[in-house]
Parts: structure tokens; sequence; C-alpha cells
């Protein structure tokens, strides 16, 4: 315990898992965390002079253990036995032998295929920023800076698993499940250069791109020694570092990637725009997928690059299927050439490496045939992996196990000593036959049996019935109840030469192994380079396939400054209506000249924020190289899109659904471009009507008269908003119409030109199952509003229908009693009354509502 005591001194933030013989053990806290975590019995034993916790579990069972207590946010310092027991006196040497944490474990069990896993690192410097990204399991290592909000944008963007810092950060994590505090030690700018040039093995940053950014380079070398920490130490896989340059995409601040459920949805059933566009066949483009839906282009060329793809594969149906067909037999190439660098790939997986690279092959050929010049240019720059398949299926048997340990590894005819010794331990069973039978002709014993067990080895078992034909030279071992079992001096040589080949061969099969390993390990680069040109191909054939199955159509992309979309759909909701229903499609134009602001009226439920979405993920979907969801679209490339749409209070920052709104609003205004489309969805209603009328009218107005007039929808219930296009000449009003019947309105969800001049909201509370007489008593109150359309003030409005409800509230009960007495006072001439009849009557009254 004492040397428990020393070891978790070093790691107090972790959970220890101490190997104890055969199982590793939890102690104090830690057992009971770990016992109610992995569900294990928790027990307590002394250990010195107190009573302490104890939960445990097999060490063979770690793989099924370590996922669990990862998953949970912790952090996990394995400690092993690091000396043989059986070659020590006293207690084993132990030490940890690595630090397993959310944002840098390896195990498949706790990876999710479909996503990256990734490590944030952030720096805060003077005036910037620094913010790194790894995803240990991959290799993939982003770095970037910029301001304080960027580091909001990356969380709801790559959603990091793990996020470390230092003090003086004062970003708020709360998105991020685990978090770690390091030193500032590992925050120095020589300290990460001197990581990063000796991991790359480079005399300077420059060939990355990113010699200038010195706030992200520091948190780069903060994630390396993050990693020295957590002893990950075999990283030959993190070959490159790229830069994240917000230049080159379109900016998309947190709240529009939160809204327009792009990747990821705040409601439990929520369904995403990647959940709509993901067929892809393999874990690589899936993870590129998610990639490129936060980071959209706005480069035309390289866009166009994307489309002319997209569009060879939609118009050759049997080189796609063939394509896909291919990739669907693919593992993750990107994933095993990280465990070939960490030393964590089983001989299966080794295996499996080599026969997705041959598959690769196969893909490279098609790319090539197809003549296609991104598509060949794709696969010309990678190295030719033949050499190195045809080296591992050369080296690993047909079916290799899952562990080193289990044998038949390597094939035969690699190794001569490895065959001779094979040949000696295989032919072990003829030997023992023959020494069986010489045994039973010599002694005449006809029930005797050779076998074996961990306990004594190889033996000869012999029946009682025979017990006095037992040679003297043989030595008893063991008796049994109808048996006695000896062995021989030539059965202990046999046993002695066996055993000793059994590890020979295991010694021989690891260390071939560990070179072949050291083998791909020198062609890693070329590996990752084929992988990222297979996801490329993988996301774009996907791209066709969606567009093929959902009728999507190329879009048009220019630099000028319009975006024309005819019969829009939203490519989420359209997916999501019952079977037969079809989705209402919409026309919409933005430009500079005549039509910069759309002004979108109309009742609540109409379609209004729907039409507001959609317009956005057309334009990033054709960004993105796909096709569009519409009849024919033409786009003005976007460089930023802003949404305020939907309402959310921030309650435990204090921050009200208004003060949001507002923050959102100003972040919008304070970050326009000339090619920006801004999303607004009912500015203002969070506080009062004529407050915020000003607001919205204020906020249109800016963006009227602004020099840049970034393209606008602006959908209100402020039909106050509709006199703007009288004055301002480039706003235009449109309105979602409906169709209107004796008792119910019907929502026709088509934009038509002109201002709409009802919400209908009653409607609509009628519609989710409000109370009848909730719904009939604001119908009144909205009569006496309407007809109170005079220049008298609000409060007289107020007035009005206070008075209103002195008269109804209590009479419109449907009770018989309270009717019955309605009746009696309606019909009472209280002129002719006298006081003591009034008083009866009261008294009366009185006595019906004691009943």
């Amino acid at each position: 315990m004492k040397q428990y005591n020393a070891i978790k001194a070093k790691y107090p933030d972790a959970l220890l898992l101490f190997r104890v013989g055969d199982f590793y053990e939890t102690f104090g806290q830690d057992a009971i965390k770990s016992s109610r975590i992995l569900d294990i019995v928790l027990t307590k034993r002394a250990n010195g002079s107190e009573n302490s916790e104890l939960a445990g579990f097999p060490h063979h069972s770690l793989n099924t253990y370590l996922p669990k207590l990862v998953k949970a946010g912790l952090r996990v310092a394995i400690c092993d036995q690091l000396e043989d027991p059986k070659m020590v006196k006293g207690i084993v040497k132990r030490g940890v032998t690595e630090l397993v944490t959310p944002g840098v474990a390896l195990q498949d069990e706790v990876l999710s295929s479909k996503s990256n896993n990734f490590l944030m690192s952030v720096h805060q410097g003077d005036k910037t920023c620094g913010i790194a990204l790894l995803d240990v399991s991959t290799g993939e290592f982003l770095t970037s800076e910029g301001p304080e909000e960027q580091v909001a944008k990356i969380i709801q963007s790559f959603r990091p698993s793990e996020v470390i810092y230092q003090k003086r950060v004062k970003y708020n994590f709360s998105d991020v499940k685990s978090k770690f505090l390091l030193d500032d030690w590992a925050f120095q700018y020589d300290f990460a250069i001197g990581k990063l040039t000796s991991l790359f093995k480079t005399k300077n940053l420059k060939g990355f791109g990113i010699e200038n950014l010195k706030e992200g380079t520091i948190a780069a070398g903060a994630i390396l020694a993050y990693l020295d920490d957590t002893h990950h130490f075999d990283i030959q896989h993190i070959t490159s570092i790229q830069r994240l340059s917000q230049d080159s995409f379109v900016w998309m601040d947190p709240f529009t990637i939160r809204n327009l459920e792009l990747v990821y949805s705040p409601h439990p059933k929520g369904v995403t725009l990647l959940n709509v566009l993901d067929n892809t066949c393999t874990p690589m483009g899936a993870r590129l997928l998610s990639r490129w839906m936060v980071m959209v282009l706005k480069d035309l060329k390289a866009i166009q690059n994307r489309q002319n793809i997209v569009e060879y594969f939609v118009k050759e149906n049997d080189v796609r299927y063939n394509l896909r067909e291919k990739l669907n037999q693919l593992t993750d190439l990107e994933r095993l050439a990280g465990k070939v660098s960490t030393g964590k790939i089983t001989p299966r997986q080794l295996l499996q490496l080599g026969q997705s690279l041959s598959i690769s092959k196969e893909i490279k050929d098609l790319a090539i045939d197809s003549h296609i010049k991104e598509i060949v240019d794709l696969f010309n720059k990678v190295e030719d992996l033949k050499p190195l398949v045809d080296h591992l299926f050369n080296m690993l048997t047909d079916e290799p196990p899952h562990q080193i340990v289990k044998g038949n590894v390597i094939r035969e005819g690699v190794s001569e000593e490895l065959d001779k010794l094979r040949k000696i331990q295989f032919s072990g069973k003829d030997y023992l036959d023959q020494m069986c039978q010489r045994e039973i002709e010599r002694t005449g014993i006809t029930s005797l049996k050779i076998a074996f067990n961990n306990v004594f080895g190889y033996y000869i078992e012999v029946r009682n019935t025979h017990k006095d034909k037992v040679p003297e030279e043989w030595i008893r071992k063991q008796t049994l109840v109808n048996a006695e079992r000896y062995i021989t001096e030539e059965l202990k040589e046999y046993e002695t030469q066996i055993l000793g080949a059994e590890e020979k061969i295991l010694a021989i099969e690891n260390q071939l192994f560990i070179d072949l390993l050291q083998e791909i390990i020198t062609k890693l680069l070329p590996i990752q380079q084929t992988a990222k040109a297979i996801a490329y191909l993988d996301v774009l054939s996907n791209f066709a396939e969606v567009a093929e199955k959902n009728s999507y159509v190329k879009p048009i992309l220019n630099d000028s400054f319009e975006m024309k979309i005819k019969e829009g759909r939203h490519p989420v909701i359209e997916q999501q209506l019952p079977l037969g229903e079809q989705y209402v499609s919409n026309n919409v134009e933005l430009n500079q000249v005549d039509q910069q602001i759309i002004m979108i009226t109309g009742p609540n439920m109409s379609g209004k924020s729907a039409l507001l979405r959609q317009t956005a993920l057309i334009i990033l979907l054709a960004q993105m190289g796909s096709f569009v969801p519409a009849d024919y679209a033409e786009i003005g490339i976007i460089d930023k899109v802003f949404t305020r749409v939907g309402a959310s209070d921030n309650i435990s920052s204090g921050e009200s659904t208004f003060m949001v709104e507002m923050n959102e609003t100003a972040s919008i205004l304070n970050n326009i471009s000339e090619r920006s489309l801004i999303l607004l969805d009912e500015i203002g209603r969070g506080t009062s009507t004529y407050d915020g009328i000003s607001i919205a009218w204020a906020i249109a107005e800016f963006l009227h008269q602004s020099n840049l007039k970034p393209k606008t929808l602006f959908a209100t219930h402020y039909h106050e908003l509709n006199e703007m296009c009288k004055s301002m000449e480039r706003i235009k009003n449109f309105n979602v119409s409906i169709k209107e019947t004796k008792d119910t309105i019907l929502f026709l969800r088509k934009l038509v030109p002109g201002g709409s001049e009802h919400s209908f909201g009653i409607h609509v509370a009628k519609m989710a199952g409000m109370p009848p007489k909730v719904v009939k008593r604001a119908n009144d109150v909205l009569k006496v509003l309407e007809q109170s359309k005079t220049d008298e003030g609000i409060s007289n409005k107020t007035e009005k229908i206070t008075e209103e409800s002195m008269q109804l509230s209590f009479f419109q009960l449907d009770d018989p009693i309270l009717e019955s007495i309605r009746e009696e006072i309606m019909n009472t001439d209280i002129n002719t009354l006298t006081p003591v009849e009034a008083l009866m009557k009261l008294n009366d009254i009185k006595k019906k509502l004691g009943k």
C-alpha cells in the first residue's frame, strides 16, 4: 500500500488501476467510483492500520472495463508490474505505463468510427487565442488562432472530447465533458518549436504554413507535452500539422452551426443535415464529410473541382456502383495506421490493413481509368504500396489470430528456425503415440495413456487394476480414485524440448511481427495519403448517390452577388415527411440591386423558419461541392452565414432570452461582409411590442443602408415592418400564403409577394390542444384589441380588456349553477327591487353558491 500511495500521489486526478497478480485493483475513492461505473463488487479489506474500499477485475478484461471508465469522462492511469514476479523476492516493481483520457483514447470500444476523437488545446495570448486539435487515433493535427469567439466556434464545429488549457484562460468550457489544467511550462513558444520540429524531423515549420501562428504553435506544443505526460511516445503516425484558416472557409458562428443543425441537434430525436447526407462507405469518408460540413469552401475553383467529380459519378452509374462496392470492403486505414505506430495493432488487423491496401490499388486503377483530371490527380501523387502489400501477405498466415501470443502468425517459409521448431512442436503427437504404443507392449498395460495438464506437464496414467505392472523406474506423481499418474525421464526430456520450442516459437514470431511493423512505419505517410484520397472519393461519390436518390440538381456557382433558387426544398424536412406527402418548394431571389432584403410575414407554423433554414442549407450544400434540393440554383459565392433563429435562455450565465438574442444579433451586425447571408427570425420578440418593433426596424434599416449590402431574409410577426418597403427600395415584402375557410385555416407554405396582416396564433394554439375556454377567451380579447385600432393608448385598450374580463370571466364558466344565477340576475329588474327583496335575492344566490 506504500507503493500504491506513492504512485497514486503522482496521479491525484486520475483513477489508478493497480496491477496485483492477475487483477487490476482500485482502492479508496477510486474503488467507489469504479464499482459504480463498472457495476462490480465493492468490498473492504485491512490495508495496514485502516480498512480500505477495494474493487477490481481480471487483467485480461481490461479492454472490457477501460472504455466504460473513459466514456464516463475519467482519466485512467494503468499501473503494471514491471518485473516478472517469479524472478523477484519481495515487492514487485510497478509503474504507470499509460494514462488513458477521453482525448487520447485508442481503444476501438471508446472511439466512434464515423467521427474524430479530438483533443483540444487552448492558449490565451496577449491579443489572440491559439487553438490546436489532435486526433491521436488518426494522426490528424490542426492548429489555428483568432479571437476568443473562435474557441466557441471550434468547440461547436469539432466537438472535442477533451480540452487542455492553462490557468490564465478565462473561457468557460462548459460544452466539453473532460477538462484538464496544464502547467504554464507546457505553453512556451521555444518548447513548442522544439517538440514539433523534432516530431516532424524538420528544421522549421515553414513547410506547414504555420510559422506565423505563434499562439497556435504554442497550443500545438502543449498537446505534445500532454502526450508525453500520458505516456504516448509512439506517435510516428502524426506526420504533419495543418493550418485551420478561417479565410479559406465560410464563416459560421457557433449560433449558426447550432441553429442550422448541421452535424449536431440539441433535440434528442433531432435529425441533422449530416444524417441525411451521410451514405459514405468508409469511416475515413464519414469523418471527412463531417469536417466538410463545418469547413465549407468559398474558393470557386476548389468547389467546381468537387462538382466535376460529383457530376461524373452522377452520369456514370456503373463506375459509381463498382467504386462503392470496393469502398465497402475497406477497413479504417487511418486508424489502422495509428495502431501500427503505437504498436497496438493485432495480427488480424494487420492482415486487414494489407487487404484494404490491396483493394485501394484497385480503386486507384478505377480512378485513373476515369480520365477525369480531378480524380486522376488525387492518386497520381500517392506512392505505389504494392511491394509493401506483397510483403505483408508473404509474412502473415491466411488467418492470423487476434493476439500474437496465440501463435500461427508468421507464414511457413519465412524463418528456417521457426519452421524447424514448429516441426518439433507438431510432430510431438506422433512421438507420444509411438511412446505410448511402445510402453503398452513393454509393460502389458493395455489401458495406459499419456496426457498433459498445467500442473504436472506430461504424465502416464495407469488404472489401479494394472498398478502391479508399473516398472520400477517410473516416478509416481499423483494418486486418483481409480488410477495413478507417473512420469519418466524420457517424458520429462520430451516435455522440456516441446515447451522450449513453444517459448522460442513465440519469441521468434513476436520479433518478426515487430520487424514487420517497423517496415510499415516507414510507409505511414503514403498509407495516410491513400486513405485521404479514398475518403475524398467516398464523400463525392456519396454526394452523387444522394443527388440521384433525392432528385438534387447541380447548382451554378459564380463570383456575382446574386442568388436565385427555384423550387428549393429543405433537405432534412423533405426526408421526414409521411409517405406520399410532398414538400412544398419555394423560390428565393436575393441581390444587391433591387431585392437585398426580403421581409417575410405570415402565420405561425406556416413555414417561415423552415424557408430561412433551407436557403442557408442549399447554399452550404452547393459550396461543399454537392448538388442541391431545387429545380435550379444560381449562387454567387457566400463567405459568411449568420442566423438568428429560435430562442434559448442562457440561464446558467444569467442571460435572458432577449439578452441572448441581442448578443447574437450584435455579433451579426459587427461582422457582416458584402458576401454575407443573414437569416433573422422574429427579431425583437423577447421584449415589449413597441420596443421589439423599434429594434427590428432599426436592424433592417441598418442592413439596408450599409454599403456592404448583405443579402438578408427577415421573418417577422411585426406587420408594421411591411411599411419599410415604401421608403427603402431594396426591401421587398413577401408572405407565406394560407387558405382560410369558415372554421379552419390551411397552411399552403408557399412564398408569395406582398405582406400579411394576420398571425393566426390563436388557431395554432387550438391545434396544439389548448383548452377551449382559453382559446375562446383569447378570441374575445383579440376582438377588443382589433376594435380599438384608434389613437387611444395601449393603457385604454388594457382597461377595455380588463372591463370585458370582469363581465365575461365569471359567467363563461361551464357550470349549471352559475348559468342559473346568470339567468336570474339578467331577468331581474333591479329598478323595482326593494332593499329587502335585493338582500333576499343575494341570500338565495349565496345559498346556491354554498351548495
